[in-house]
């Protein structure tokens, strides 16, 4: 679940782990962006996306998206578990320190330098120096596909960040979509190459451990795709085949009533 494509990358990372399983996407036309609204109303927002998809009885309930698990995960958590296990979705600031740094955090503008990132930072970055880049319209960017705009919001990004970082951590779903474009902008000429650290894998991975299952990627079977539009069942919206995420998932749609 998410507000839009950003639980794209997610969900594909479940879809290469477990070809066979049915997958169901519930995103939010009608309320995006959830960014920003107040903490009470994303919430609403999130609960309603994500008991339209407990309509359909899954064993597991991904959040794709870093705001709505700031937001809105305790509340997930309180109205599906234990029966749903919920997983949440956190920038990866824990193995990106592990590679010694120095690290760049790109994330939302609201996000960046929240609490939340700066708690996050402390438990997890264990002295390596951290910058915060904050990376304004990129989300909404490649929520549209919107190929100049990208352009624009990664450059503007690429500047903020200090010349000897050598890991960038995508701390907001959609940014995994564009990962190859801002790894182009960021490395430097002459530097070691550049790591960057999304949450996909890893949620897709941990999804499976709390329902017990194991990854069998080789599977030939190949599970359904149902996509929730604010409740309603629909199509992946046109922007998410602009990317190779979306074309993976789109074969196994399957078509609106």
């Amino acid at each position: 679940m998410d507000s839009g494509i950003g639980l794209l990358a997610a969900t594909a990372a479940v879809r290469r782990l477990r070809p066979d399983a049915d997958l169901v996407l519930s995103l939010d036309p009608d309320g995006m962006p959830w960014g920003a609204r107040t903490t009470q109303d994303l919430t609403a927002r999130a609960v309603a996306v994500a008991e339209a998809a407990a309509g359909y009885r899954p064993e597991a309930l991904i959040v794709g998206c870093n705001t709505a698990t700031v937001h809105a995960l305790s509340a997930l958590r309180a109205r599906l578990e234990p029966a749903v296990p919920v997983i949440g979705t956190v920038p990866a600031i824990k193995p990106a320190a592990a590679g010694g740094g120095p690290v760049a955090i790109w994330a939302t503008p609201a996000t960046t330098g929240s609490p939340y990132q700066r708690g996050l930072i402390e438990d997890f970055a264990d002295g390596v120096r951290v910058a915060e880049v904050p990376c304004w319209g990129l989300a909404e960017a490649v929520e549209h596909a919107d190929e100049s705009a990208i352009d624009t919001a990664v450059a503007a990004a690429a500047a903020l960040t200090p010349d000897d970082v050598t890991t960038v951590v995508l701390g907001c779903t959609h940014y995994e979509l564009v990962a190859d474009r801002i790894r182009a902008a960021v490395q430097r000429p002459g530097r070691p190459p550049l790591v960057l650290h999304g949450s996909a894998g890893a949620v897709a991975a941990q999804a499976l451990r709390r329902i017990g299952a194991r990854p069998e990627p080789e599977t030939s079977a190949l599970g359904a795709v149902t996509v929730l539009l604010s409740g309603r069942v629909g199509a992946l919206p046109a922007p998410a085949l602009a990317y190779p995420e979306g074309r993976l998932l789109q074969a196994a749609v399957s078509p609106a009533p």
